[in-house]
């Protein structure tokens, strides 16, 4: 049976993950941060060891606080990436490393090819950008994946937001100005695991939900799956909401990876989103 090792497994994917690959049945160490920080090449050896594939979600995923801190994002995102691709090749295990569509600068008009060049406008981008690189150079044996919009039960996420602003206000204004791909973590978990399983070739992958939309139209899709009225979300620009780290205005991923549609795993998400409160 094939031993599999997920780290991060206490963050929004990494349960996911973890749960996918339990109710497969299989042989799984779930490992959380304070089971192993990657930012430690011994502790990412000692770890790793006994492992056939190791899936990995550790990640530093503030966006905005990546800006101020790159540093202590790059020695998550890539260089710890590097250390867990290179325990793995030293260990012979097959790694399944997860990245971003920040990875692109979001001007493009059709969707972004897995061999498009690479051009980060913030800083967490460039860490992942890094940490792609690292992986690729010290574990020949890997899966790149990169992701976006994602959104899950067991941690923040949009629709999480949205559901808990509806609470709050009458009326909420929400950017029409950036389009992408909302994927729930539990359909990419099923392809985490399907990518070693059915021995797809090594190399970099996109894995995002079909179709895309924008915000505006996310944030409205949620208000009327939830039974809300969706004409109480506006469009707006994001201009009118600043952050500290630029956001790619394009962020459609050209993938293969035959996820379901946006709209549908949204439906099949809310119900557990919505059992949060």
């Amino acid at each position: 049976m094939t031993r599999w090792l997920v780290t991060g497994a206490a963050g929004m994917l990494g349960t996911d993950v973890v749960t996918v690959l339990r109710e497969a049945g299989d042989d799984v160490r779930a490992v959380t941060r304070e089971g192993l920080d990657v930012r430690d090449p011994h502790a990412c050896l000692d770890v790793v060891a006994g492992a056939d594939v190791v899936i990995n979600c550790a990640a530093w995923t503030d966006v905005d606080g990546a800006e101020e801190h790159e540093a202590d994002a790059f020695a998550v995102n890539a260089t710890g990436a590097a250390n867990v691709a290179r325990a793995c090749a030293q260990h012979a295990a097959v790694l399944v490393q997860v990245s971003t569509d920040y990875v692109f600068a979001g001007d493009a008009a059709t969707p972004y090819a897995v061999d498009a060049p690479v051009a980060p406008l913030n800083a967490y981008g460039r860490t992942k950008a890094a940490g792609e690189w690292a992986v690729r150079a010290e574990c020949p044996s890997s899966y790149v994946v990169r992701t976006a919009w994602l959104y899950g039960e067991h941690g923040p996420s949009f629709p999480a937001t949205m559901l808990r602003l509806a609470t709050e206000r009458d009326e909420l204004d929400v950017v029409n100005d950036q389009r992408g791909q909302p994927t729930w973590t539990r359909d990419l978990a099923h392809y985490l695991r399907a990518l070693p399983v059915e021995q797809e070739p090594f190399g970099i992958r996109h894995a995002t939900a079909t179709g895309e939309t924008t915000w505006f139209e996310f944030a409205r899709a949620v208000f009327a799956g939830a039974g809300l009225d969706p004409e109480r979300v506006r469009p707006t620009t994001s201009d009118r909401f600043p952050r500290p780290a630029a956001r790619p205005a394009y962020s459609v991923l050209d993938n293969g990876s035959r996820l379901p549609p946006w709209s549908d795993a949204l439906g099949r998400a809310l119900p557990a989103l919505l059992a949060r409160g």
